[in-house]
């Protein structure tokens, strides 16, 4: 007779350690936050007289098409021996058609240039909630009072997921970018410029006595 409370004793205790088991969110700001990562990509092109070896142009902008280069990667010139300094002008060429300007930083790779190239070298950043989603606590019998254990996680996973230039995450946007204000000043002025979409239903209406 005495089994069954002990039994049910037991089970008790499991139940309130399994719900104090998991990830703790003690306050409203989620453990779960974007961690940026960066990965560096590198291409030797050959060089000839100072400027790039023919058909080198053409084999830097197939490689940057199959990398899908784009916003939000940086794109470098490693030339430590200054052999090439005319291949400069065509390098960068290349990288405007893909609506990106040279770095003046250049990431350290590990190997050293070959004499005779010059290598490029594409930084990417990507950004990502690790651990997420994450169901590990059970908030139904959470005596801790905890946020639940999945917080922040569909945010911050969006987030991640939007922003253009994923290291903005980690220190923010300066005010270096290069913009026109004339530009973002077109679309405001047709905003304002442009008729409303009733008044032609109005004018109607006062032409024909309101019928």
């Amino acid at each position: 007779m005495t089994k069954h409370p002990i039994l049910l004793l037991s089970l008790g205790s499991a139940l309130l350690l399994g719900g104090c088991m998991g990830t703790e969110n003690r306050g409203l700001e989620s453990v779960h936050q974007p961690v940026v990562s960066r990965a560096n990509y590198a291409l030797d092109l050959g060089t000839a007289g100072g400027t790039l070896a023919q058909g080198e142009a053409r084999r830097l902008a197939g490689w940057m098409t199959t990398m899908r280069v784009g916003y939000g990667d940086r794109v470098a010139i490693d030339d430590p021996a200054g052999q090439a300094p005319m291949a400069r002008a065509e390098i960068a060429d290349v990288v405007a058609g893909y609506g990106l300007l040279l770095s003046p930083d250049t990431p350290v790779t590990q190997a050293p240039v070959s004499p005779g190239a010059i290598r490029i070298v594409v930084t990417r950043m990507r950004a990502d909630v690790p651990g997420c989603p994450d169901w590990s606590r059970d908030a139904s019998i959470d005596i801790a009072s905890h946020t639940s254990s999945n917080y922040g996680c569909a945010m911050n996973r969006n987030l991640a997921a939007m922003v253009a230039r994923p290291e903005d995450l980690v220190r923010g946007s300066g005010d270096t970018e290069t913009y026109d204000p004339a530009s973002s000043f077109k679309a405001i002025d047709v905003y304002r410029r442009a008729v409303p979409t009733g008044a032609n239903n109005a004018l109607r209406s006062e032409t024909t006595g309101g019928k």
